[in-house]
């Protein structure tokens, strides 16, 4: 007692009625899930996606096309790709009063070309297309308003509009997204998409260059009588474009295209967008340019540097290795090919041949700067111009000698000469000055001393050999004399042998001066004058384009 059994109502008590509310909000669901599942079972209960959705065989299928830009992903120029991210919008119509009546018959080869060999494009895309089709078409009152259905792709029938300048990858973009149907028969379908897409770059300017790279939409299989594209807009989609590191779009029109092949007597229409992109320069600006400016700078150092040094050559060559290991750095990032020698390329070749005749001269100017009269003899026109007329010409001036400043000879003392030639002999050794003469002999003395005297004063201007034997006849002198006389005149002619030949060695370095003088102005104009040059080419070649 007390207790109710399991399941027993107890007394008064009633199930409580769902909310009004909840059973308004189910009901709307309910029904919209049950209308859209009677009409895709309508729809598609005798639908053939291998058929085209026209009424007459001989109407054409009218498909608005229009290509949206996501992302430039990649331009690949050693590999001679271009990646692109890309959404294709594609309107069907079938009305025949849309049809372009007026068309252009192209040839197969007029589209628009550049130099070098085919590039993979790949880009990230949206592709749209936009058809009729009268199979779809519903009455929305019939399906509780519906005007709006999302179907699979591979339910439905779709053009096979491919990239003809495909390269890689798959022609036709995947169908697993959905298309969606509206009431009045159109269908749109926007599939994104990877291409990789063949482009032909011009790399003559890299890293300064711009390209125009197409991408050529048309339907594969059918022609213009049973397919016919019409462009959406006049350019590519650039709204949802997400911005390169690398590269920037200036402008992507698009083009309608009418072409008969070689192979078909139809004419297939095609949709071609130009993709005209510009490298941005800064990153190869730091990394390749500024060095490779720099170390050819450094080449012009070389002719300021001074022989005595050692060291010129050595420069010489580490500016050459260092170019070297730039140029095999800079062959990994431009495309391989022997049509053209790219600008940075370019720059890099002259600044080797720059550097390896700096070594020529380099090695020439140190072998005039070692010459020496014992080897080489210096030519009156070597004196004439590099002597005195080019270093007025380049402004230099040589040093003054410094032979008023070298000390003067000794003179010698009449009073030793003289008692040198008065004591020669044993007989008149006891004649010395301020001693009475024992023998008589003092007017000898004073002869000779007379002699001796002048002597000495002449030797003192000159010291020459022809001045000793004119002053004083050897025959009159005694032994000691004569000999010491041989002796200056050996030394003074040494001494004015190798005063002679230390001119000639100055005159010798000094020529390799002005040579160093005159490559190193020549060299600043011509690293000035071929880096503007050459770096000057882009701007003129876009003004004139």
């Amino acid at each position: 007692m007390g207790a109710h059994p399991r399941g027993a109502r107890a007394p008064g008590l009633w199930p409580l009625p769902a909310p009004p509310l909840l059973l308004l909000l189910l009901l709307p669901v309910t029904s919209a899930s049950e209308a859209e599942h009677r009409l895709f079972e309508r729809l598609f209960e005798d639908y053939n996606e291998i058929i085209r959705p026209v009424a007459n065989v001989s109407d054409p299928v009218i498909i608005q096309f229009e290509v949206s830009m996501s992302q430039l992903v990649k331009v690949d120029e050693v590999n001679q790709i271009m990646e692109t991210n890309l959404w294709l919008k594609q309107v069907l119509r079938t009305q025949i009063s849309q049809v372009c009546t007026s068309w252009t018959q192209w040839d197969h080869g007029s589209f628009p070309r550049t130099l070098q060999r085919p590039t993979l494009l790949s880009l990230e895309m949206e592709e749209g297309s936009i058809w009729n089709d009268y199979k779809l078409k519903w009455n929305p009152s019939d399906y509780d308003g519906a005007e709006f259905m999302r179907v699979p792709a591979q339910k439905i029938w779709k053009p096979d509009i491919v990239l003809y300048n495909n390269a890689v990858g798959d022609f036709q973009v995947d169908d697993k997204t959905k298309a969606l149907l509206k009431y009045t028969g159109e269908v749109t379908w926007i599939p994104p998409a990877i291409f990789k897409s063949s482009c032909k770059i011009d790399v003559t300017y890299f890293p300064f260059d711009y390209q125009n790279c197409t991408m050529k939409f048309g339907s594969w299989s059918y022609d213009k009588a049973k397919i016919d594209l019409v462009l959406i807009g006049s350019s590519m989609n650039l709204k949802d474009y997400w911005e390169s590191g690398e590269w920037a779009i200036i402008k992507a029109p698009g083009y309608k295209h009418d072409i008969k092949y070689n192979c078909c007597e139809e004419i297939y229409p095609d949709i071609t967008y130009s993709l005209y992109i510009r490298r941005l320069p800064l990153f190869y600006t730091i990394n390749l340019i500024i060095p490779c400016l720099l170390i050819s700078f450094l080449t012009v150092l070389v002719f300021y540097l001074p022989s005595d040094c050692g060291e010129k050559v050595t420069l010489c060559i580490s500016v050459l290795l260092s170019l070297t290991v730039f140029l095999l750095v800079i062959t990994e990032t431009i495309p391989s090919t022997s049509l053209v020698i790219p600008l940075i390329g370019e720059y890099l070749l002259f600044t080797m041949i720059f550097v390896t005749l700096s070594i020529v001269i380099t090695v020439f100017v140190l072998n005039v700067h070692y010459r020496t009269p014992t080897t080489h003899t210096m030519p009156m026109w070597v004196k004439t111009i590099f002597l005195n007329f080019l270093p007025r010409v380049m402004f230099m001036t040589r040093p003054a000698s410094n032979e008023g400043n070298t000390q003067k000879p000794r003179p010698f003392y009449s009073a030793e000469l003289s008692n040198l030639n008065c004591f020669s002999r044993p007989e008149y050794k006891g004649c010395k000055e301020g001693y009475p003469c024992q023998n008589g002999m003092c007017d000898y003395c004073h002869h000779h001393r007379i002699k001796i005297s002048n002597f000495s004063a002449n030797l003192t201007r000159s010291s020459s050999s022809e001045s000793l034997n004119a002053m004083l006849p050897l025959s009159a002198l005694s032994p000691e004399i004569k000999e010491a006389i041989q002796s200056v005149k050996y030394i003074a002619e040494n001494m004015k042998a190798q005063n002679e030949a230390k001119e000639i060695q100055d005159d010798w370095k000094y020529v390799a001066m002005v040579i160093d003088r005159i490559f190193l102005w020549v060299f600043i104009l011509v690293c000035i004058l071929g880096t503007a040059g050459l770096f000057l080419q882009p701007l003129m070649a876009k003004d004139d384009a």
